[in-house]
C-alpha cells in the first residue's frame, strides 16, 4: 500500500486510512529519515485511536505511554538506542506482547527483537516539493 501527502496536515487522512485499512494490526514500525514525519504520524494515529493527551517524542524517555478508548498506546523512538539490549533492560516485551497499540520510532535499532505480525510503514520526504510517500508493508 502507498500513500502519498502533500503536507504534514494531510498526514491525519493517512493515519486513519492505515488503521482502517489494517484494523487487526497493533505493532507499527516507522521507518524514515529525521525529519521525515515520524512524530507527527504517530500523533495522527494517537487522535485518530482517540488519545485526549498531548504527544510527543519519547526520545530521552524511550516510550510515552497514552490512554484512549482502546487502552494504552505506546509510542517508542529507540533512536539513542547504542545496543538492542537496551530495549531488553526496558522491559519492551511486556509492551510489544499485549494487544495494545504500539508505534516504534527507530526500530532499525533492534532489528533482532522486532515481532514478525510488526506492520512496517516507511517515510520518504521529496526535497523538491515536502511531499511525503508512505509505504505500508
Amino acid at each position: 500500500m502507498k500513500i502519498v501527502v502533500n503536507n504534514l496536515q494531510e498526514l491525519e487522512v493517512a493515519a486513519q486510512q492505515i488503521l482502517s485499512d489494517f484494523p487487526n494490526d497493533r505493532i507499527f514500525l516507522l521507518y524514515g529519515n529525521m525529519g521525515a514525519g515520524k512524530t507527527t504520524l504517530v500523533s495522527s494515529f494517537c487522535r485518530a485511536l482517540g488519545v485526549t493527551d498531548n504527544t510527543s517524542s519519547p526520545t530521552f524517555s524511550i516510550v510515552n505511554e497514552y490512554n484512549s478508548p482502546h487502552g494504552p498506546v505506546y509510542h517508542f523512538d529507540f533512536y539513542r538506542l547504542k545496543h538492542e539490549e537496551e530495549a531488553l533492560d526496558m522491559g519492551y516485551e511486556e509492551y510489544f506482547y499485549t494487544d495494545a497499540y504500539c508505534f516504534v520510532e527507530w526500530p532499525e535499532k533492534i532489528p533482532n527483537l522486532l515481532p514478525e505480525e510488526s506492520r512496517r510503514i516507511t517515510l520518504d520526504v521529496s526535497p523538491a516539493d515536502n511531499r511525503r510517500t508512505i509505504v505500508i508493508k
